[in-house]
């Protein structure tokens, strides 16, 4: 790939608004096609907001009729907010696009500034993102007096996590001990270019999480590198990571066009 570029939007006391954002993406978005610019990352914190994609189910939503802005990305409700690091690829690949290797890109990089701060992270099959894995289900210690074999996240799948305590909070997940979501990732392909991206949990208030089933997924949680590592990991400290990462692993990619079967002949 050609070289890429970042573009700070604003963090902090500047964060920038989730709407303006997406304006400042389609602005690129139609430049990087018409190859008036390179390859860009625009990288940025956002105030407090809820953001749902195209496959984002009623009842994943806030139950206070929180005000969620729906977008045209892939994937169902997250929450963006401070002390947590956004990333918009806007990538020029070849058509059509192979989606998926595009997000296992994503996801290396992230995996690989993980790691450089001393946290191990991985996938999970089914489940884009970037993760820490919990401990095996029968190891896990029993929820509100519940074995596991009565445990309603495995065997209700209709159970919210919101009506049911604390205790099942995403937020919660590392103290039971369960898979937990670091970053998330969420994408939208037009005219062969990449829009939307990633969010990285560095310091965010995760309770912020609790009001919704983030990703739809209600099994596991939501997790931050503050929380994995026992010491406050600000935006500021991992942006020059995630350039450096990003960089390693697009520039140095061939993405290829996905592979499309022939049609079948007719009879």
């Amino acid at each position: 790939m050609t070289e890429l570029r970042f573009v700070h939007l604003g963090f902090g006391a500047d964060a920038v608004e989730y709407q303006q954002a997406w304006q400042e993406q389609r602005t690129v978005h139609a430049a990087r096609f018409a190859d008036e610019i390179p390859d860009t990352c625009l990288l940025l914190e956002h105030p407090a907001v809820y953001t749902a994609g195209r496959r984002t189910e009623d009842s994943e939503r806030p139950l206070d009729g929180t005000p969620v802005i729906d977008v045209d990305r892939g994937g169902k409700i997250t929450w963006h907010g401070p002390g947590q690091l956004v990333g918009y690829p806007i990538l020029k690949l070849p058509r059509p696009v192979d989606v998926i290797a595009h997000v296992r890109r994503l996801e290396e990089a992230l995996i690989r500034v993980c790691a450089e701060l001393g946290l191990e992270t991985t996938r999970v099959e089914g489940r884009s993102g970037v993760w820490v894995l919990g401990d095996p289900v029968e190891s896990r210690p029993a929820i509100g007096g519940l074995s596991l074999d009565f445990d309603p996240r495995l065997t209700d799948e209709e159970f919210d996590p919101r009506l049911n305590g604390p205790e099942y909070a995403p937020s919660n997940a590392g103290q039971r001990r369960e898979d937990r979501k670091l970053a998330a990732i969420g994408i939208r392909i037009a005219k062969g270019v990449t829009m939307h991206g990633f969010s990285f949990n560095c310091d965010p208030d995760n309770t912020w999480f609790d009001r919704i089933v983030p990703c739809g997924i209600r099994d596991a949680g939501v997790t931050s590198l503050s929380n994995e590592l026992g010491r406050r990991v600000t935006v500021a400290e991992v942006i020059p990571l995630v350039e450096k990462h990003l960089r390693e692993v697009l520039e140095s990619a061939e993405p290829r066009p996905r592979a499309v079967e022939p049609a079948a002949a007719g009879s």
